[in-house]
């Protein structure tokens, strides 16, 4: 299944369709500081955001992800990217999707903005797209990105063991273990309302 690009807005921030011409924002946005991005792949440099956002596109024309930029709208800059991604399909209907791939600038970080961005993709997910079920992992070392699922109302399904490559950079060729979440369509309205909530 091939998914359209789209827009979704909020009050805090706007996700809009990852194009080539974001490269250098998010290139910027990367550079501010890296301490948290240790467990993310998160481009460094012009050169690395230029083919970070190739593979993303040609991802896309694959259909395998929905890549977006998060756009901070009290500044207008571009902060960070997220997307929908392993995507799972029965027939002709899309049941489930991880949202993933997501990183923010320090500057954007604890602040409403991926509060809101979750949102806006769980919304679309659940009551536009009607899957039953929304994946999120981190690798299970990083406590940060763990806290931050929880605190979405996301339920906590387990560790599963040397699932996939490591992302760490120096780690190449050793497998991480994956701390796996979960939201279904049935603890939707409860996961919206906190959401809501933590952004009034």
């Amino acid at each position: 299944m091939k998914l359209e690009p789209l827009t979704l807005e909020g009050r805090h921030v706007r996700l809009e369709p990852l194009g080539s011409a974001h490269a250098e924002a998010l290139a910027s946005a990367a550079a501010e500081d890296r301490d948290t991005f240790r467990y993310t792949v998160v481009p460094n440099g012009l050169e690395d955001a230029t083919r970070y956002v190739a593979d993303l596109l040609e991802g896309r024309a694959r259909g395998e992800t929905l890549p977006f930029v998060q756009r901070d709208l009290a500044t207008e800059r571009v902060v960070g990217a997220t997307r929908f991604m392993t995507l799972r399909v029965e027939g002709a209907r899309l049941y489930a999707v991880e949202i993933g791939g997501t990183w923010l600038a320090a500057s954007a970080q604890r602040g409403a903005i991926n509060t809101e961005a979750k949102l806006l993709l769980l919304r679309h997910a659940f009551e536009t797209w009607g899957v039953v079920r929304v994946d999120l992992k981190s690798d299970a070392r990083n406590e940060r990105s763990r806290a931050a699922i929880l605190r979405l109302g996301a339920s906590f399904e387990g560790v599963l063991r040397h699932w996939q490559p490591s992302l760490v950079v120096g780690e190449e060729g050793l497998y991480r273990d994956t701390a796996y979440y979960s939201i279904t369509a049935e603890e939707w309205p409860e996961c919206r309302e906190r959401l809501a909530a933590r952004l009034r």
